[in-house]
């Protein structure tokens, strides 16, 4: 029997009720790996350079999972006040990963933030407030609606893509979201994949990488009910064995 992929995800720094500061994920990210045929192995921040080039040797895959923004410094960007969340720990851990996973050909999957975050690896910018710097744009922060499931929108997904062939023919379909930033300027050897109807790109891929995919909705939250949703971590799972 062979072994099952196992998958580093990658945390986020919170404080409990007490205030004491933890290293955690939402669920529903190891749940679709899992679900998918993968093992989930949570990553501190903690860990220097020299751990995680053992840690991605030891893993078959990373996933970059969504969250707070990133810090404006890292893309030339400029100061906005809604930008929220950022974490130095957390920009320097995968921002260097996903560096190293592009140049050594590793698989990973990349959601929301970090759908950004291989932009802004690859030298792309981002918009700090797609309602504020993007002409014509539609609202994409949900963060309030109670349904984290809840699509408010459409993307369209392009021919020849790996999203296209992973999720099947249909060309548009639904997506949830729940970002207020996104791709201004893409980043190098990255293609565009998906796009929302106002233009700004929902998904990103490296074609001639293993496995390089970033999706900018949240498929964890819909895989469970959506049958395309769970080939993407599926065949992400896949190309890890």
């Amino acid at each position: 029997m062979s072994k099952r992929p196992l998958i580093g995800l990658t945390t986020y720094r919170l404080k409990s009720e007490r205030g004491r500061i933890l290293d955690g994920l939402m669920p529903p990210y190891a749940q679709a790996i899992q679900d998918a045929g993968g093992i989930p192995v949570l990553i501190p921040l903690s860990l220097d350079d020299a751990d995680f080039a053992e840690l991605r040797e030891r893993v078959d895959g990373i996933l970059l999972p969504g969250g707070g923004d990133i810090a404006p410094i890292h893309y030339n960007g400029d100061e906005h006040g809604k930008v929220y969340g950022i974490s130095p720990e957390r920009d320097r851990v995968e921002l260097g990963l996903t560096r190293q996973l592009v140049d050594d050909d590793q698989p990973f999957l990349a959601i929301c933030r970090g759908h950004q975050v291989l932009n802004v690896a690859q030298g792309g910018t981002l918009f700090e407030d797609i309602l504020d710097q993007m002409p014509e744009a539609d609202q994409h922060a949900y963060f309030d609606h109670p349904d984290r499931d809840y699509t408010p929108h459409t993307v369209e997904i392009k021919s020849e893509s790996w999203l296209a062939e992973i999720m099947g023919a249909q060309k548009e379909r639904p997506v949830n979201s729940l970002h207020h930033q996104g791709i201004k300027d893409l980043g190098k050897d990255l293609v565009i994949s998906a796009v929302a109807p106002d233009g700004l790109a929902e998904g990103i891929e490296i074609p001639d990488h293993r496995f390089a995919v970033g999706v900018q909705w949240h498929p964890e939250e819909m895989q469970a009910k959506d049958t395309d949703m769970a080939n993407l971590f599926r065949a992400f799972v896949n190309a890890c064995k």
